[in-house]
């Protein structure tokens, strides 16, 4: 599954864990003041500001801002085109696998837009607080803001708003083709080994559909994840920073940090709710496969030979996959009571710990609004399990269906419930 695409598949992606946390921590510990010596920005113009002069007024105040951010930006993107650059250029040329390409290279560029969109994401949070900052002061003083003013801030909203569709619609492209190429790989894989792995129940269908699924979903999945961590690095300082407007909470008094300590809390609630309301949906959907396939196969020896496919023998399969479906939906059916229940109570979640805080008038709208995007955006992250356990079962299913060829390839025992479904060539 891994290593017909990736090369040396363990060594790669714990080597990317470890560079990671290295590149993320030097970051943080140092190399961000470097900026002012080492970045490139200087070429184009654009240098670190100087210190601020003490009273100046609000317009010498946004433009220090801007220059600030410019500069900071552009020294944040040249410290992570070099990381990368290291790691990828590194196991293009140690790996020397027949996909290292579309691996290596694919997976990075995958990665490195999944952040580049998370910092769009940030920058949309900010241009929420400053949007309705305006709005507050047009609402609460008549004619005190001009059409301009409203209309430059929309304008910087599509301008935003560009960019993140662009760059959204190009990956998704990219991601299609990617994918389609890891399935080809595991297509290859498989097919070179089809005399040692045809007598399985299912071989045909776990070659062309589940090849195809599991490099989709792992995929899927695997953005999900890098998203949800890239999303609290980016989140977690600012929810951090707004926890100061927050100096109590409802029914527990006064808390430090007080919108952290429930975001974590209450993702902690939802996952570990929907982890017990759904441990049994992986093996009952891995056993919906095997009666699926049955049945198929069945249905296509019928096609050949007089004798498969009768209707008795048709009847008992379907039976099967009746019973099996049905215990699927009645699992499925209390797992989405805890999931929906538990998704509609966390709106709430954000409005009741603001309770005080909106009561006694010490947010404006658009710190409000910083908060409450901010807080769903690290309380999201840190839901990675709850939003993505349906298909974290049906992934499951498909690696054990898969580690059946691996067994067979690597002629090893099969998986008991494999034993019992070989059928024989009529």
């Amino acid at each position: 599954m891994f290593q017909s695409f990736f090369p040396k598949p363990k060594l790669f992606f714990l080597s990317f864990t470890i560079w990671a946390l290295v590149c993320v921590i030097g970051w943080y510990a140092k190399v961000q003041d470097l900026g002012s010596i080492l970045s490139l920005g200087s070429l184009f113009g654009v240098h670190f500001p100087e210190a601020l002069a003490e009273g100046a007024d609000a317009a010498a105040q946004a433009a220090f801002k801007s220059a600030q951010d410019t500069a900071f930006d552009i020294w944040l993107y040249q410290y992570m085109a070099a990381c990368y650059a290291i790691f990828i250029g590194s196991w293009v040329i140690y790996g020397g696998q027949k996909w290292a390409k579309w691996s290596v290279v694919g997976s990075g560029l995958i990665v490195f837009i999944t952040w580049f969109q998370v910092q769009v994401s940030v920058m949309i949070n900010e241009w929420y607080g400053s949007f309705y900052d305006l709005i507050q002061k047009a609402l609460s003083a008549p004619n005190s803001i001009t059409i301009d003013e409203y209309f430059t801030q929309l304008f910087t909203f599509a301008g935003i708003a560009f960019v993140f569709i662009s760059v959204a619609v190009l990956n998704s492209f990219f991601v299609s083709h990617y994918v389609f190429r890891w399935r080809t790989a595991m297509n290859n894989y498989y097919a070179s080994k089809w005399q040692q792995v045809r007598h399985i129940e299912g071989a045909s269908q776990r070659i062309q559909e589940d090849t195809m699924r599991f490099a989709s979903i792992v995929e899927t999945l695997g953005v999900r994840f890098l998203d949800s961590m890239m999303t609290l690095l980016a989140f977690l300082p600012v929810l951090w920073g707004l926890s100061s407007y927050v100096k109590e909470l409802p029914f527990i008094g006064e808390v430090p940090q007080a919108l952290v300590f429930i975001a974590i809390l209450w993702s902690i609630v939802g996952t570990t709710l929907l982890a017990v309301a759904g441990i049994r949906l992986p093996g009952l959907e891995f056993k919906n496969q095997r009666v699926e396939a049955a049945y198929r196969k069945e249905l296509v020896y019928g096609e050949d030979h007089a004798d498969r496919a009768e209707p008795i023998k048709l009847a008992e399969l379907f039976t099967n996959v009746r019973k099996n479906y049905f215990n699927l939906y009645a699992n499925y059916l209390y797992f989405n009571i805890v999931r929906y229940g538990y998704l509609q109570a966390g709106v709430l979640v954000p409005l009741i710990a603001l309770g005080p805080s909106i009561v006694a008038g010490a947010l404006t709208l658009g710190i409000f609004q910083r908060i409450s995007n901010a807080f769903n955006q690290v309380e999201g992250s840190f839901q990675f399990l709850v939003n993505s356990w349906t298909t974290i079962v049906e992934l499951l299913s498909i690696y054990k269906r898969l580690k059946a060829f691996e067994a067979a390839i690597d002629n090893q025992p099969l998986p008991t419930e494999d034993q019992n479904f070989i059928e024989t060539q009529p």
